[in-house]
């Protein structure tokens, strides 16, 4: 075993970890010889126990010498041990691909579930804005009771939204209540105008078929766009003409329109009552003035400062009253739709769950296939000790080792994860009720720092969790281990 561990040591130490290395070597030598020296000057003269050697006060630990504890020879060693080994033990290599495995599926687990989790909350909430945007700017009765009350929303006071920091798009919008009728059926819905100012994009994106037409704030095209649980309840088609209906208090109105483009979301709570038309018809319906609106939608450039733009807006309209009398108020898109937000944030707390659980499998997992490595490799430690090596400078060695079998771990862990996400990400391979996950196919998203992170502190915290097992190395007497060597 003496000359297997000097045979591995002395190559790639005189090679790479240069002279303090090279004197380890050299002090495991000089121990042997002075081990040999007490064993033969014990047997012919006991006498010479009173008188201890000097030359043998204070040995230079294997290990221990101008490298330091925390030098090349643990790492060195350890990586002769894992290479070494290539299937030849018949007890560690099943607990070595146990503990493997347990890295690498633990890993895959957690990729795959921060990032569909990531991938739901960001579509789910890319839906509701879309519809709402980040802020909206409505009369207080508005934003409080849903019913419309106008506020002036010219070009002076949209200016004055744009130029709040942080804020990146504001359009104005108008909503009226009304009733589709068809040959054979009619359906409630609510009308809202928008105009040229008007951000299509995540209209387009879920567009069946169609298209989005033209919006103005100056003249009525009585072109619409309906969504298809809409199409579907009444039957309607791109390019056919409906009327629909409106009440107040000046009776009954009809105008025709045509069906321009349908839509499709999978959010029903807007998908059921939501469609689009001209700013200038809505105004019109309502019978406000032509500088009034029900508000503006405001479009922040950084989601996660949404408060911190929100308290601006906040202070620069609250308690605001325009020329008409209408005081002004401000709302978020988590105040309107509370409910959806907080359903969102549970996630996080199941997906710092499935974390703990999944660190805590991969952690016990590499315990016990460590515990096993050092209990077949008692020999050696007895060896290394007999040799004057110290019980830090062998601890660092298995966990050396232990590092290595993590990274084989979270080389497959991370082939495994990714793999899956891409396989969903390209394919949609996994489906799911849309009225239910207001998603068809289960969402993916990609955050290589959040990755990056998630690897790091799981080799560092299996790391953690595997020095107080190593601490077993300090328990092995050299002259037990070495009985039968």
């Amino acid at each position: 075993m003496t000359s297997q561990i000097a045979g591995w040591l002395l190559p790639p130490l005189q090679g790479r970890a240069g002279v303090g290395s090279y004197h380890a070597i050299s002090s495991i030598r000089y121990n042997t010889l002075s081990t040999r020296n007490i064993s033969h000057t014990s047997t012919t003269s006991p006498a010479s126990n009173d008188k201890p050697d000097s030359r043998l006060a204070s040995p230079s630990p294997a290990g221990e010498g101008r490298g330091g504890v925390c030098g090349a020879l643990p790492f060195f060693l350890a990586r002769r041990i894992f290479s070494d080994d290539n299937g030849k033990r018949k007890v560690s290599r099943p607990a070595i691909r146990i503990a493997t495995l347990g890295v690498a599926i633990g890993l895959a687990v957690m990729l795959v579930s921060v990032s569909v989790v990531l991938g739901f909350k960001h579509t789910i909430r890319d839906k509701v804005t879309g519809f709402g945007s980040h802020i909206q700017v409505a009369d207080f009765m508005t934003l409080q009771m849903g019913e419309q009350y106008p506020v002036v929303m010219n070009d002076s006071m949209t200016s004055v939204l744009r130029n709040i920091k942080g804020v990146a798009h504001v359009q104005r919008y108008a909503v009226k209540q009304g009733i589709i009728k068809t040959d054979d059926d009619f359906l409630g819905v609510a009308f809202k105008g928008v105009g040229p100012d008007f951000d299509s994009t995540f209209l387009h994106s879920n567009m069946v078929t169609g298209s989005i037409p033209r919006f103005s704030d100056t003249a009525s095209s009585n072109r619409l766009l309906v969504s298809r649980i809409m199409a579907d309840k009444l039957n309607l088609r791109c390019g056919q003409k409906v009327f629909a209906y409106f009440i107040d208090h000046n009776g009954v109105r009809a105008r025709r329109f045509t069906i321009a483009g349908i839509y499709e979301t999978n959010l029903k709570r807007y998908d059921e009552v939501m469609c689009y038309t001209d700013l200038y018809t809505v105004v019109k319906l309502n019978g406000w003035e032509p500088d009034q609106a029900s508000g503006a939608e405001l479009t922040i450039s950084d989601f996660d400062r949404l408060d911190e733009v929100s308290a601006r807006v906040t202070r620069k309209v609250n308690r605001t009253v325009d020329h008409y009398g209408e005081t002004y108020s401000s709302a978020n898109v988590k105040e309107l739709n509370p409910q959806i937000f907080s359903w969102l944030g549970l996630m996080d707390l199941n997906v710092w769950i499935i974390l703990a659980l999944m660190v805590a499998v991969a952690g016990v997992t590499m315990i016990s296939g460590l515990l096993i490595i050092i209990l077949e490799r008692t020999n050696m430690i007895g060896v290394l000790k007999a040799l004057g090596a110290r019980n830090r400078t062998i601890r660092h060695t298995f966990l050396w080792f232990a590092v290595f079998i993590i990274g084989r771990g979270l080389l497959w862990g991370n082939a495994l994860g990714l793999g899956l996400l891409a396989l969903q990400h390209l394919t949609g391979l996994v489906k799911l009720d849309a009225q239910t996950y207001y998603v068809s196919t289960v969402p993916v998203e990609f955050n290589w720092l959040l990755i990056a992170l998630i690897n790091v502190v799981t080799l560092l915290l299996c790391i953690l969790m595997l020095v107080i097992p190593s601490f077993l190395i300090s328990h092995i007497h050299p002259a037990k281990s070495m009985r039968y060597e």
